[in-house]
């Protein structure tokens, strides 16, 4: 496919009107027209953008027993989730085509047909046409967030040839695993997308280790969450102990030899621009190529199970 270049990319830094699908949905639209407006050809949101990252809830849980305010909560999460495709996957490819870009985001996926209440922490990506063309399901939730997502398997971990590069993504600490990264540059990502829930300085350096590693432009995207943006029970239940800021942001684009060319913006709500010249993955390559002239083939071998686990 013929490569447009040089492009914008906008990587959106906002959070989620909790557990309300219709309002996340609403904004999202909105934020994707501004991004749009400033001739962004991929708009990367937030891991659990729809609807939501739920930070600091413990569904009612303790090793060995529920109470039924996390069944409720449960229920309530579930609510707000969607499927893909679905009604709100229709209303942002809307506003995709609209704006003339790729939209990748971060949704909680439930799939009644495969998995009954099962939800899934994915990633959806929709083309500016306005159609779904494939989803990432994360592979491994972290710590007691597997206390309310599944996990997805091999099949969903494409790359997409675009016009603006090969685009793929994983979610948040999946891009800890060295293999499932291994995956991504084995497909040939130029465009490495990785939203987050992670705002700590850790996760800064982990960005630009693998812009570094992967020859590859990063972008990652974190929401800037408040307690408004929770349902007042559940501030009063659940949040008494944390501050008023929930998630604190840290969004930052990193070019293939790991420097920021946005650093992380940390404290608000934005949406943050890069200019895109793919020709400068060609430049690090040069000296290192992780699936190219810098591998070993004949002493590593590397082997994906890409097949649906249903």
């Amino acid at each position: 496919m013929e490569t447009k270049q040089p492009f914008k990319v906008a990587v959106v830094q906002a959070g989620s009107i909790v557990f309300d699908k219709e309002n996340s949905v609403n904004k999202a639209v909105e934020l994707i027209k501004e991004a749009g407006e400033n001739d962004a050809k991929i708009i990367l949101f937030p891991e659990a953008f729809l609807s939501a990252y739920p930070r600091g809830m413990s569904f009612g849980t303790k090793v060995g027993s529920r109470d039924a305010y996390g069944r409720s909560d449960f229920q309530r999460y579930s609510e707000s989730s969607i499927t893909i495709p679905g009604p709100e996957t229709d209303q942002i490819g809307k506003a995709a085509k609209e704006a003339g870009a790729y939209v990748v985001m971060g949704v909680i996926e439930k799939d009644p047909e495969y998995s009954g209440g099962t939800l899934y922490c994915t990633v959806v990506f929709i083309d500016p046409s306005g159609e779904v063309i494939g989803k990432h399901r994360k592979l491994k939730p972290t710590g007691t967030e597997r206390l309310v997502w599944g996990e997805g398997d091999g099949s969903t971990m494409p790359v997409f040839d675009t016009p603006y590069g090969r685009i793929g993504s994983l979610i948040c600490w999946e891009n800890y695993m060295p293999l499932a990264r291994m995956a991504m540059y084995q497909k040939g990502v130029q465009i490495y997308l990785a939203p987050t829930a992670d705002g700590r300085d850790t996760w800064f350096s982990t960005m630009r280790h693998i812009a570094c590693e992967g020859r590859c432009f990063v972008l990652s995207s974190n929401q800037y969450s408040t307690k408004d943006m929770y349902p007042e029970d559940i501030v009063e239940r659940e949040l008494g102990e944390f501050d008023h800021e929930m998630t604190r942001g840290g969004s930052c684009i990193v070019d293939p030899l790991g420097e920021f060319i946005v650093e992380p913006v940390i404290g608000k709500e934005d949406i943050l621009y890069a200019d895109i010249d793919l020709s400068k993955i060609t430049e690090a390559q040069f000296d290192f190529d992780v699936v190219g002239h810098y591998s070993r083939p004949d002493v590593f071998k590397f082997e994906v199970n890409e097949e649906a686990l249903k």
